[in-house]
């Protein structure tokens, strides 16, 4: 995923995550996350090698390459 296109509001799918993925940077770990599930993103933090997301009502951040966004032919 091009995390340059992620922006606050924007929909994601949660495609899970390696131990490794969720180590890097320091990110939090996806326990609560449902695998296939849609989140909302909240805030879009990009570091030098990677990308963080905050998700709307969701407890910590998370690596963005454990994500695949949404287009806008997506729906609730």
């Amino acid at each position: 995923m091009n995390e340059n296109t992620l922006s606050a509001s924007d929909w994601v799918i949660f495609c899970g995550c390696t131990e490794e993925q969720s180590n890097w940077g320091d990110n939090d770990e996806p326990d609560e996350l449902i695998i296939g599930k849609a989140y909302q993103i909240e805030i879009v933090e990009p570091h030098k090698w990677h990308t963080k997301l905050k998700l709307v009502n969701i407890d910590g951040k998370f690596n963005s390459v454990c994500f695949r966004q949404l287009d806008e032919d997506w729906a609730i």
